[in-house]
């Protein structure tokens, strides 16, 4: 009965392990045992490329067999970006689907947003989407929210992160100018296994 109970909880512990963190920000099938890590930093233009691409050509074709997870990656020298990495994940928590949302449209408008602009997008973000602009704001200076970004930083450099956007695919790294072509078919294979 003991080795039962310890290889169910093995179990259950290794398919948590698969899935994921709970903290995980996930577009497509949470469930999927083929996870695509895409570190990023919400200020970043090649970003916003590799989003459009997630959004128009990724999500269609993988959305219900593939787990794509975001993770934070600030490159130092982007002033805001640490900022609305906190944010959207204070976002996150609220609503996953706006969690997904605020960090699309944080990317598409990265060239209009600066360090002196943030806060009021922010703002004007939490009103539109009834959540509260209070708690958006104080989310900034949240040390539990900062230490989920700052785990997300930490990963990424163990794993020699540089660049964003960089990503995963099983032990297969794709770094800053990702292709389509190469990023599917890495998929399609981890799919076939």
């Amino acid at each position: 009965m003991k080795f039962f109970a310890a290889c169910l909880a093995l179990l259950f512990a290794a398919s948590g392990a698969a899935l994921g963190s709970r903290h995980d920000i996930v577009e497509g099938n949470p469930a999927s045992t083929v996870r695509v890590i895409i570190y990023e930093d919400l200020q970043s233009g090649r970003g916003a490329q590799f989003q459009q691409m997630l959004e128009q050509r990724l999500l269609p074709r993988y959305r219900t067999r593939v787990a794509f997870i975001h993770r934070d990656f600030v490159l130092g020298r982007h002033d805001w970006a640490l900022q609305a990495a906190v944010a959207a994940r204070w976002v996150w928590e609220q609503s996953n689907q706006l969690g997904v949302f605020v960090r699309r449209e944080i990317l598409a408008e990265h060239d209009s947003i600066t360090s002196r602009s943030l806060k009021d997008w922010l703002i004007d973000y939490a009103r539109r989407n009834n959540l509260d602009p209070k708690g958006i704001v104080d989310s900034l200076s949240d040390p539990r929210i900062g230490a989920l970004v700052d785990q997300d930083q930490q990963a990424a450099a163990a794993r020699g992160v540089t660049k964003v956007p960089t990503v995963y695919i099983g032990g297969q790294a794709f770094v800053e100018n990702i292709i389509y072509d190469d990023l599917a078919r890495a998929i399609d294979e981890a799919l076939a296994k």
